[in-house]
């Protein structure tokens, strides 16, 4: 099969550039930098998959498939869907779990989402992520066509990405090797979570791609394991104080909205992390055949371990450094941070009490 993948250099496309590359495919891989394969039926292209003149010359070759990694606001995707579709024989486009509304029952396909049900009149107002989704996915529904197939990832790990509730590891994990401590709202630490390894997903969409039975369907691809992110924490915990010999120093917070107030992801915690997030994945397996997905806390502790033998971070978000910095009467050397704007922002959040 000759395969495009829009975006596939983030941790999950890498993953499956691999697979389709060692099961034989001819891959094409859109890239904003210069790339070179280790494979021979791999091909990067230089360019930005947004640039709709760049994405028309790409598409003068015809493909079996397109796996599309891009994020697009929902007037954009709206423009290109139908150049998406009449390209290709099956369209693979990567939604978000988090399209989902609050549930008692572990998550179906057929769950309800949160652009149909909220009863927040302000929110829908908004092209937050979860609702441009869901938004896209109605445009393909509504597109008369039917060699779509949606894919709603939820959290996914590797060792190069860790995540804490909402935190990337660039902030709960920087600070905990620079021996600061990190706040934790109680209200999330609560909350049972569902985390699928990276190359888990990976291997799950390889499933799907050619997969007829798929067309016209979504599909959400994760592990049937939930955990709490109590529990996350604590595997965290026992790793940490295993590699570097010293104790990860965590205050829970009572009220989450001073973070995601100086975070700015109101409605990720308010609508994702602050709810019990359980799936049913059984549609995905009945379609795409059995998969032996890693359990959460072997998979944690084996990318942690991973991550902390070479540690290396991209860059530290400040303001949220600044916040807890203040709130623990802790400090950030400037040196860690990169470029004198975001020095500034952290001096001015860790010296003014009342900055947001």
């Amino acid at each position: 099969m000759k395969i495009l993948v829009l975006g596939g250099t983030g941790a999950m496309g890498v993953d499956l550039v691999k697979i389709l590359a060692k099961r034989g495919e001819k891959v094409t891989v859109t890239s904003r930098s210069e790339r070179k394969s280790e494979f021979e039926n791999v091909k990067y292209v230089k360019g930005n998959a947004h640039d709709t003149a760049f994405l028309k010359a790409l598409l003068n070759e015809s493909f079996d498939a397109i796996v599309d990694f891009m994020a697009y606001n929902t007037e954009e995707f709206k423009a290109r869907r139908d150049l998406l579709l009449d390209a290709t024989h099956q369209y693979l486009f990567l939604s978000s779990s988090r399209v989902y509304a609050d549930s008692k029952r572990p998550i179906t396909e057929d769950s309800p989402r949160l652009l149909d049900s909220t009863a927040d009149s302000e929110y829908p107002k908004t092209d937050e992520y979860a609702l441009t989704k869901a938004r896209q996915e109605n445009l393909l529904r509504k597109s008369g066509k039917k060699n779509w197939t949606i894919i709603r990832p939820y959290i996914t790990y590797s060792n190069q990405r860790l995540q804490l509730g909402v935190y990337e590891k660039e902030l709960w994990l920087f600070r905990a090797l620079n021996d600061r401590t990190v706040l934790f709202p109680k209200g999330i630490a609560e909350k049972y979570t569902t985390m699928t390894y990276g190359e888990d997903v990976a291997k799950g969409i390889s499933k799907l791609i050619g997969n007829e039975k798929a067309m016209g369907e979504a599909f959400h691809i994760t592990t049937d394991k939930a955990i709490k992110w109590d529990d996350v924490l604590a595997i965290y915990k026992r790793v940490f104080k295993d590699v570097t010999g010293r104790d990860l120093k965590v205050k829970y917070a009572d009220d989450p909205r001073s973070i995601y107030e100086v975070m700015g992801n109101k409605y990720q915690v308010i609508y994702d992390r602050l709810f019990d997030r359980r799936f049913n994945n059984e549609k995905f397996l009945k379609t795409a055949g059995e998969c032996d997905f890693v359990s959460p806390e072997n998979g944690l502790e084996k990318c942690l371990r991973e991550f902390l033998c070479t540690p290396e971070f991209r860059e530290i978000p400040s303001k949220i450094q600044a916040y807890m910095d203040r709130e623990k009467g802790e400090r950030t050397p400037l040196i860690q941070f990169k470029g004198m704007k975001n020095k500034v922002k952290y001096v001015i959040g860790r010296y003014t009490p009342y900055f947001r």
